[in-house]
């Protein structure tokens, strides 16, 4: 039925969590399976002319976020190992994690998005958002949300 998983994970524990069912899922339908982190870009004012702070600021916290992603995806990896499931990576960078979560299973031609929701309501799923709302809201691509 599938063919192709993107799996987008923040490092959380119920990201990590859900990363399990994927992989169980991807081994059920001989499907490939791919890990995703999204890299927000550096707000504006610590980046280019008029920079809040010193220049290098903004390339230094850049540093930082790559680091921290390949850790979560080195995580996610070995996770997904542990199922016996071979799985590719994929690292996007932009304003807003559910556009880079879209266009990245477009790209890949994945015919399913399974991803983790912290089930934040009220006050909190105002303020925070929810990216799986809001790729759920976004996307054509089937979503299948763990909790």
């Amino acid at each position: 039925m599938f063919r192709h998983i993107l799996a987008p994970t923040d490092g959380s524990p119920l990201s990590l969590a859900a990363l399990a069912q994927a992989a169980r899922l991807a081994r059920e339908h001989g499907a490939r399976l791919t890990l995703f982190h999204a890299l927000i870009d550096v707000p504006a004012p610590y980046e280019g002319p008029g920079t809040i702070g010193h220049g290098s600021f903004a390339r230094d916290v850049r540093e930082q976020l790559e680091a921290a992603a390949r850790e979560i995806l080195d995580e996610a990896q070995a996770r997904v190992a542990e199922a016996g499931v071979p799985c590719e990576r994929c690292v996007a960078a932009g304003a807003h994690a559910h556009a880079l979560i879209i266009a990245a299973a477009e790209a890949g031609g994945c015919d399913l998005i399974f991803m983790a929701s912290h089930g934040r309501r009220g006050l909190s799923a105002l303020l925070l958002g929810s990216e799986t709302q809001k790729v759920l809201t976004h996307t054509r691509i089937p979503v299948l949300v763990y909790r």
